[in-house]
């Protein structure tokens, strides 16, 4: 089972969308490219890349230096979904409707959940359709926990054997539109929790995706204690992506130019990933055979799950070795790859 858990149903705002903030204000997308509108007049859209950009100027080889080197999970998607498939056939009615690490949501909660990501993923991305919109004044956390709550209550009417045959048909359609994008291109939705300043790679929005379905599917197999999808193959990239939001876990942090934190994973998956500071902003960098002003180092276990919040803040640093500048390895273990 997860050790810890989550503070509020961040499961239903977790690895979200990033729809945008215009203003204070959220904006929906648009439906035909995604990109933001304003909820006060659904009839007028936002210029694509609109006022939420502030640096669209920005070459995609300033995003790939910014993120970090691209990750290409596409090859992964058939393979995790291989396995989430294999392991919602053995279920047993009981298994259904065991507690989750989401709280107020079981088996068949998350489940569908998943679902919703498949369905509305490609009615937006693929379909150019924008969906739910934004009550007034309601933030993106709420509008989330809203919506996805709405589509988890109305597929409790749904069967297990329906939503493992629904799974099975749309991946492919999913594989699919992956496969047709361009990676270093713009993303269509933002990655909020790695830059809100700088448009994201598309890559960045792939993997993330990758990311949700992979930590769902470990929040079903700790819910009903069976291990899998544990392949170092699988797991490197979720680790790899959720390390693309160190530099933003550092933003409030202002060092000397030049400074750099090393955040390191250990185990058959693990890897280390490193943050340098630029006059203005952090970005990820290439690690070096220089002294870190901070070294963070934390299990593979550990890191997915303070990313998703699976673990608090302090039990994360509990198991963490830091050595160096206490700000930045306080600022690091504050890691968030999830919107909440």
């Amino acid at each position: 089972m997860i050790a810890g858990h989550y503070r509020g149903n961040t499961c239903q705002a977790e690895f979200a969308h990033s729809w945008g903030v215009t203003d204070g204000r959220i904006s929906e997308p648009h439906p035909y490219t995604g990109t933001p509108r304003r909820h006060e007049s659904r009839r007028h859209a936002v210029p694509a890349h609109g006022d939420r950009r502030p640096h669209d100027h920005h070459h995609h080889g300033t995003m790939t230096t910014i993120f970090g080197d691209v990750v290409d999970v596409r090859p992964l998607f058939p393979r995790e979904r291989h396995a989430m498939l294999g392991l919602l056939t053995t279920l047993t009615p009981d298994d259904w409707s065991k507690p989750t690490v989401c709280p107020g949501w079981d088996v068949h909660d998350v489940v569908a959940h998943v679902l919703n990501d498949y369905t509305r993923r490609l009615s937006g991305t693929r379909d150019g359709y924008g969906g739910a919109v934004f009550a007034d004044d309601e933030t993106l956390p709420r509008y989330l926990a809203r919506v996805n709550d709405q589509f988890v209550q109305a597929a409790r009417q749904i069967g297990p054997k329906v939503m493992i045959d629904l799974l099975d048909h749309l991946g492919p359609q999913l594989d699919a539109m992956w496969a047709a994008q361009d990676l270093e291109a713009p993303a269509h939705l933002d990655v909020s929790w790695a830059a809100t300043n700088v448009p994201s790679p598309t890559w960045l929005d792939i993997a993330r995706e990758y990311t949700e379905f992979w930590v769902h599917q470990q929040q079903i197999r700790d819910a009903v204690s069976t291990p899998g999808a544990d392949d170092p193959t699988l797991i490197s990239p979720v680790l790899d992506t959720f390390a693309r939001a160190l530099p933003h876990a550092l933003r409030h942090e202002h060092p000397p130019e030049g400074t750099t934190v090393t955040l390191e994973a250990t185990g058959p998956a693990g890897g280390t990933w490193s943050a340098t500071r630029h006059s203005t902003h952090w970005a990820l960098s290439s690690p070096s055979a220089a002294t870190p002003a901070a070294h963070i180092s934390m299990n593979q276990d550990t890191l997915w799950r303070l990313a998703t919040r699976g673990i608090t803040v302090a039990e994360a640093r509990a198991r963490t070795e830091s050595t160096g500048d206490h700000a930045l390895t306080a600022a690091a273990t504050t890691l968030l790859a999830i919107v909440a």
